[in-house]
């Protein structure tokens, strides 16, 4: 929400410089997230008159100007624009001025164009950021001096530039904080001065206006209440240069007199209006109702927009002419030819105009308003204001009466306040007068009797967010000030500690270990392109769930919920690669989301969960000068990956490799819990890996992070084990099994066969070629025995014996000879 610092002064004289404004308002709950200062330089322009004209004589399209500066003497100056003539009073740019121009600074200095001397220029509107208008030279048609500073003049004219504009950041339970008159109610109440509202005559009570037009509402809890004025034999017109200005300076384009009223008002008082050409409202009826499933609508902005059924629906007699609380319709907008104006100001219920608008893709200044709730009763005063400011600006006379229907009358709220609870709440005692004052400004309307603990006060319409004792306490203290409110001296400290988290715990348990062995966190976007979320859709999860998009996309780069953290990763190496890292070692904790009955969470059919990510690209550290660099491969991850498991105690998990490559990997490992796959570790394929123009392959690590914490036993206890006091046995075993065999499973198997004695087994060779069949390998495995005692060998030749039957059983493995 866009607040204009001269704009709001028209309200309160609050006196403070924009700074000290910015601070007020945001101790007060706006909060102003930036602040831009717009002022023109235009020290050197002043007022000149053109005194004759005649053409360049070696140039068609330029003329020679004789200008008068008020100096007492002519200046001749060259100019391009076809509309300069004699006695035109112009300004200019002398020179030594300097001008902003298309985002570049020029000085104006004496020159030659052409071969004729110019000294200065005379400008154009858009030459001195008054507008975009290049078609001419701007002539100034008020009051002006010749020889004056331009900006007299414009200060003159209400055209002068200088201000400052805020961003407030209004929270959703503030609307009555959407516009100016808004903002300087609360400025007022916190610096103790009134507020200065617009004058507008008193509401008439003639009913002239029923036979001109007749309002019937069919869905009276979607639109509360419905007011129209009419103006006639209005024109249709540029708004003057005052009103551009400020709406220009709140972010909005000016399109005319009437339309520009409209906007004007809504940022004055907060009530959206629509301005409708009445000679185009069919049958004179204006019915507000709701659509029915594929009603189609074309918008202002020349938008055809299929329906769902319960959007409100403004018609006429025969078809739709607006979205209710949203948008108005291109078959009855204004244009050039409008003589006759109906102006709608209503009341739109909250949750359906947010609803609707979000359906239809469509925010608007209007929608933004009526989705926090706009003030019940300001529709008939915000008709008014919009009616006598169009007559001002366009002409014409307004039709007797207001048609105001209110199916729904809001009922008058009271809340009590009790003295004593303010005390008790804030631990400060208010002066009684200055709490009466800031519910006064306020527009609570507080009564109380005297010596009574109860002040009695009647909630405004436009403050639909207070409706407890303790809503007036906030609003008391957000007035008083926070910084007001002293600490307390004899606080006692809380002297318990919570617990983290097993999830916060594991978490740090991992980030820890992760960063020990060299990976870097990264933190990535959420939402994706459709395209990648559907390519990526199945690389964790291993089935073919749809991703999840967006009702309502922000774009189309950021239309669905990531279902792999793996795109996100790609991005961020590629950036590195693109800024000369070679390095790169990444990990990442993040939310996923896909479709799935079986795994759904609170929304239906919707599977969101915790992932965990590695990734590892290029050499495996940076050159240096007494060791060579080399190129990452599957096992540095695959040695990552046992590292981080045997951190948290997760031996139990099972491998099951595929060399088979997949639209995402040429190969890769799944890891099992049971019958439950909880990640995979696995090599990037390569035309993936050229996509992101990696030149390094690139291998990754993706866990189901949910999973894993449920397998999680918690930190085993620590005791000390002494040192050996007894020899090892150590044996080595060789055996021939199919070239398919992958190793892992036949390692497990090793471990639980060998229990108790066998202490420890490593894989140091994998042999294939002479005297090995063609379809088998030879692994060597070294098998290390211990025990409490002195082993003895017959003790050890059986466990052995038994490792070579489960192996030739389970494997079809035989000894090699």
């Amino acid at each position: 929400m866009r607040i204009s610092y001269n704009w709001l002064s028209d309200y309160v004289d609050h006196g403070l410089s924009s700074t000290d404004l910015a601070d007020s308002l945001t101790m007060a709950g706006l909060e102003v997230e930036h602040t831009k200062q717009r002022s023109l330089s235009l020290e050197g322009v002043v007022v000149g008159q053109v005194a004759s004209v005649r053409p360049h004589p070696d140039a068609d399209r330029l003329q020679l100007c004789d200008v008068d500066l008020g100096t007492g003497e002519l200046e001749q100056i060259v100019c391009g624009a076809p509309n300069v003539a004699p006695h035109q009073r112009v300004p200019v740019a002398t020179v030594g001025t300097s001008l902003v121009i298309n985002g570049k600074t020029i000085k104006i200095r004496k020159s030659k164009i052409r071969g004729q001397i110019s000294m200065g220029m005379i400008c154009a509107e858009d030459e001195l950021g008054l507008s975009e208008d290049h078609q001419g030279i701007m002539v100034l048609t008020g009051n002006s001096s010749i020889g004056e500073p331009l900006k007299d003049y414009l200060r003159r004219e209400h055209r002068m530039t200088d201000d400052v504009t805020f961003d407030l950041a209004i929270t959703p339970n503030r609307p009555d904080a959407t516009c100016h008159i808004g903002v300087a109610r609360d400025l007022a109440a916190l610096l103790n001065v009134p507020v200065k509202l617009p004058s507008i005559p008193a509401l008439p009570n003639e009913t002239g206006i029923e036979k001109y037009l007749e309002v019937l509402i069919h869905c009276p809890d979607l639109c509360g209440r419905y007011t129209a004025m009419i103006v006639q034999d209005v024109t249709v017109r540029p708004s003057p240069p005052w009103l551009k200005r400020k709406l220009e300076l709140v972010g909005v384009r000016s399109v005319n007199n009437i339309v520009d009223a409209t906007n004007y008002v809504m940022y004055e008082c907060g009530q959206p209006l629509h301005a409708f050409d009445y000679d185009r409202i069919r049958q004179k009826k204006i019915i507000v109702r709701e659509s029915v499933t594929g009603e189609t609508f074309v918008t202002l902005d020349g938008k055809q927009h299929t329906l769902t059924e319960g959007v409100v629906l403004i018609c006429d007699g025969k078809e739709p002419v607006a979205l209710g609380g949203i948008m108005g319709g291109e078959n009855s907008e204004i244009d050039d030819t409008t003589t006759n104006v109906l102006i709608e100001s209503a009341w739109f219920a909250p949750s359906r105009t947010r609803r609707s608008a979000k359906a239809l893709g469509i925010s608007t200044d209007a929608s933004y308003r009526f989705e926090r709730g706009v003030d019940t009763a300001l529709q008939p005063w915000a008709a008014l204001r919009t009616a006598m400011l169009i007559v001002d600006l366009g002409g014409g006379t307004v039709v007797q009466g207001i048609l105001d229907v209110d199916p729904l009358p809001s009922p008058v709220s009271r809340i009590d306040l009790r003295i004593s609870r303010i005390h008790k709440i804030l631990g400060v005692q208010i002066e009684h007068p200055r709490i009466i004052q800031i519910l006064k400004s306020l527009g609570f309307s507080p009564t109380h009797q005297k010596g009574d603990d109860i002040i009695s006060c009647t909630v405004p319409t436009y403050r639909p967010d207070v409706n407890r004792e303790i809503d007036l306490i906030e609003e008391i203290v957000r007035i008083y000030g926070l910084e007001n409110i002293p600490l307390s001296k004899n606080s006692t400290p809380s002297l318990s500690v919570p617990l983290p988290r097993t999830n916060d715990q594991l978490r740090d348990l991992a980030l820890s270990c992760l960063t020990g062995l060299g990976f870097r966190e990264i933190y990535t976007n959420s939402l994706l392109p459709d395209d990648i979320a559907t390519q990526f859709s199945h690389a964790v999860i291993g089935t073919d769930y749809p991703p999840v998009r967006t009702l309502n996309a922000v774009s189309t780069s950021m239309a669905t919920l990531r279902p792999s953290l793996l795109p996100g990763m790609l991005k961020v190496m590629q950036y590195n690669i693109y800024h000369s890292q070679q390095v790169l070692r990444f990990c990442e904790f993040g939310h996923v989301f896909h479709h799935s009955r079986q795994e759904a969470s609170f929304i239906e059919n919707c599977s969101e969960y915790d992932a965990l990510l590695l990734g590892v690209s290029g050499p495996i550290q940076p050159k240096n000068w007494d060791s060579t660099s080399r190129i990452a491969d599957f096992f540095d991850v695959k040695g990552d990956v046992h590292a981080l498991l045997d951190v948290m105690r997760l031996d139990i998990l099972r491998l099951e490799p595929c060399y088979q490559p997949t639209e995402l990997t040429d190969y890769h490992i799944t890891f099992y819990s049971d019958e439950t796959r909880v990640g995979t570790l696995a090599k990037l394929s390569g035309s993936i890996q050229r996509s992101f123009d990696l030149p390094d392959p690139v291998f990754f690590a993706e866990f189901n992070w949910t999973r894993l914490v449920l397998l999680y036993e918690g930190v085993p206890d620590i005791t000390y084990v002494p040192v050996a006091s007894f020899p090892a046995v150590e044996r080595d075993l060789a055996i021939l099994v199919d070239q398919s065999q992958p190793v892992a499973p036949m390692l497990h198997t090793l471990h639980k066969v060998g229990q108790p004695l066998l202490k420890n087994v490593d894989v140091f060779d994998v042999y294939t070629g002479e005297r090995i069949p063609v379809d088998k390998k030879s692994i060597a495995f070294a098998l290390r025995f211990g025990a409490g005692r002195t082993l003895r060998d017959k003790e050890v030749d059986r466990v052995m014996q038994t490792i070579v039957n489960v192996l030739s059983k389970q494997f079809n493995a035989t000894l090699r000879s």
